[in-house]
């Protein structure tokens, strides 16, 4: 019997792990979270689960049957947690954060030691470049058990009960009080081990080096995304979409994406893969900035810009994007004037406190690409 588990239950989940796990036939699909509401939902519900995607023209419905849930904080729930994670075939983890991991790795630990030779492969996809090695410090090493890597280069987001309601579209699950909106996009990259083409989970696309593709979806998808936040939130704008109807924004946008974090994504990893050239790129950004503004996902300025001290880090999409640009020798200007917008939302106008902000915000020791990039902020 084949076994699929999904650890976590948002957008990510279910828009790409269960729909692409239920389309590959799996004979049990089961999803561990700790939301109360959202376990007594889906088992009110008989386990069916109904997502929204939206399509470049209009909005449809998936549908996933007999999915099983279990919450990991209830001891009879967690038992069969365990039990699920000796049998599975395929694992994916879409949590809010890789610091999650401290809480997932010892019942996991105790299910593949049940069942140690036993073939996993197991998907992370927490936003973070090396997620797939921390979850496997995290929970240990087994003959052929394999912790992958993913770029989620898919929008998404949960719309509230009221939300659905007012657009007409289906929550969860009937009696759910929240519903999931995805986007179509389905071209789900992850790095690669022994066997992977045997894989089940449907919408995968698999990529011997996969750095390069992650820091193109945070140094670019990611970075560029945030500057139109950051812009729209300048405008009193409330949704991605409106952006559509100032072109000037758009440009600040292109201009950013092709000719700061894509000339130095182009440098930095050149003859890697054709989106590495100026036309790929090129092809790339301008899909991404007509998805960004997709009406039917309804995306808040508030959601984009939401955690401005994580996205204002060292190696994240704002300053993390400056860097690279700088580092290859090009000057990110559209991206200093929207990184500005944000550290003045979080630090204030004054550069004292900003500095000491960034003291604390930034890795010690302080050096001098530390002071360049402070600078170039002003």
């Amino acid at each position: 019997m084949s076994t699929f588990l999904g650890i976590g239950f948002g957008p990510i989940q279910t828009g790409i792990f269960l729909l692409g796990a239920y389309k590959g036939g799996f004979d049990r699909i089961i999803v561990a979270d700790v939301d109360k509401n959202l376990v007594r939902a889906l088992r009110e519900d008989n386990g069916s689960v109904t997502i929204s995607v939206a399509a470049k023209d209009k909005i449809y419905s998936e549908t996933m049957n007999k999915v099983e849930i279990y919450n990991p904080q209830d001891g009879d729930d967690l038992k069969k947690l365990i039990d699920a994670a000796t049998d599975a075939d395929e694992i994916a983890t879409a949590l809010p954060a890789v610091t999650f991991f401290k809480h997932i790795a010892p019942w996991l630990k105790q299910g593949f030691e049940r069942n140690p030779g036993h073939r996993r492969l197991v998907y992370t996809a927490e936003n973070n470049n090396h997620a797939a090695e921390l979850l496997g410090q995290a929970v240990g090493e087994f003959p052929d058990t394999h912790y992958l890597n993913t770029v989620v280069g898919k929008m998404s987001g949960v719309l509230s009960f009221q939300e659905c309601e007012k657009r007409g579209l289906p929550t969860l699950t009937p009696s759910c009080d929240r519903g999931h909106l995805v986007e179509e996009f389905n071209k789900i990259l992850i790095s690669t081990c022994p066997g992977i083409e045997d894989r089940r989970t449907k919408g995968l696309h698999v990529k011997n080096n996969l750095l390069p593709f992650e820091e193109a979806k945070l140094y670019g998808h990611n970075a560029i995304h945030m500057l139109l936040g950051l812009h729209a939130m300048e405008n009193n704008i409330s949704f991605m979409h409106e952006l559509a109807n100032r072109p000037e924004i758009i440009k600040i946008g292109k201009r950013a994406f092709i000719g700061e974090s894509g000339m130095g994504l182009c440098k930095k990893w050149n003859g890697v893969d054709e989106l590495f050239t100026e036309k790929g790129f090129r092809e790339y950004a301008e899909d991404l900035l007509v998805r960004m503004v997709n009406p039917f996902l309804t995306d808040s300025v508030e959601r984009v810009c939401r955690d401005l001290e994580r996205k204002l880090s060292w190696d994240d999409r704002v300053i993390g994007t400056m860097r690279l640009v700088v580092s290859q020798g090009f000057n990110p200007a559209e991206l200093s004037r929207g990184a500005a917008i944000a550290t003045k939302k979080l630090l204030g106008s004054d550069s004292c406190e900003v500095r000491k902000g960034f003291e604390k915000l930034w890795p010690a020791p302080w050096t001098g690409e530390h002071e360049k990039i402070l600078q170039l902020l002003f």
